[in-house]
């Protein structure tokens, strides 16, 4: 029997949620996990959220098809709106603070993208690529104003300052309207100093080629979910070192964690030694009010166990 339009997106809504769950309970160090908390953000402010964003995807996934079906284009998608809408709903379910920015603003367009696929329960991983980039490179000026308010909403710890349309400057409004400037382009200028903005602009390249691929593999070698995770995380963390961190206590800070998360790796997460080295990173990395937090890195787990659900993976 053929599934209805509203079947699929919903299907497609439960892949993410699946995968924010999963992501929040794995242990990652410098993380909040169903073991660890941080002061005024526990696990089930991220459970909360992950129910809170799923109306979200859903109609994310509807938007994506109808383009499929040809009743509306691209352009017409309003992904900043939706990224905002969701943060607008996690925010009301909880009072954990910022949860899920980064995530959402990677899986809202991955919803979209997988709503185009033609497939109605598994998602061909190139193409969904594919039409991950249409979506992001045919925002809108309004997307950007939209995705501002979201931030504002979330108010995220370690913003920062931006060199060029900050998101605090009340005159970057205008200047996104009156230059249409779209949010990909936005994200264009933002993609040095900030891993979630360079993953939209390089088409989710740590996402797809790195984070996905070493998450299957290590499913397939230790058949254990939560080491697979936290392998892939310490793997993302050396070869990209955190810019939630770098913006908060500055980029040699995040580069000495990555060189620490490779000792770990060097010793073996299957060795006592390294279980052992895990624990104390993970300690250090939560001293100084969680400064240290690899957050970035976080959402991009997320990304890759939705791209790992969405191609059939089920726990």
């Amino acid at each position: 029997m053929k599934k209805q339009p509203h079947d699929k997106a919903r299907h497609i809504s439960r892949c993410l949620e699946l995968a924010i769950l999963l992501e929040a309970g794995a242990h990652k160090p410098g993380n909040v996990s169903v073991v660890t908390s941080f002061e005024n953000t526990r696990y089930e402010h991220f459970l909360a959220s992950a129910v809170a964003a799923a109306a979200c995807f859903e109609r994310a996934a509807e938007q994506g098809i109808l383009i499929s079906e040809g009743k509306i284009q691209l352009t017409e998608v309003g992904v900043g709106g939706l990224i905002k809408e969701c943060v607008a709903d996690i925010d009301a379910w909880q009072h954990g603070g910022n949860t899920l920015l980064g995530a959402v603003i990677l899986l809202v367009p991955m919803a979209i993208a997988a709503g185009m696929v033609p497939s109605e329960s598994t998602f061909e991983i190139p193409t969904l690529r594919k039409n991950l980039r249409h979506v992001v490179v045919s925002t809108t000026p309004e997307d950007a104003i939209n995705l501002y308010e979201a931030i504002r909403i979330a108010n995220p710890g370690g913003l920062g300052k931006a060199p060029k349309l900050d998101v605090n400057d009340p005159n970057a409004t205008n200047t996104i309207l009156n230059d249409k400037i779209s949010l990909y382009d936005v994200f264009k200028i933002a993609e040095k100093y900030d891993s979630i903005c360079s993953e939209w602009v390089n088409n989710y390249r740590i996402t797809f080629d790195l984070a996905y691929p070493s998450l299957t593999e290590q499913i397939q070698n230790a058949k254990d979910l939560n080491t697979a995770i936290i392998h892939t995380f310490l793997k993302v963390l050396v070869a990209h070192p955190d810019t939630f961190i770098a913006r908060k206590v500055g980029f040699e800070k995040s580069r000495e964690v990555s060189l620490m998360a490779k000792e770990i790796l060097d010793l073996g997460l299957e060795t006592s030694r390294g279980q052992e080295s895990l624990d104390r990173f993970d300690q250090g990395l939560r001293e100084s009010s969680n400064l240290l937090n690899p957050g970035t890195t976080a959402d991009i787990i997320a990304a890759a166990l939705a791209l790992l659900i969405l191609g059939g993976y089920r726990p």
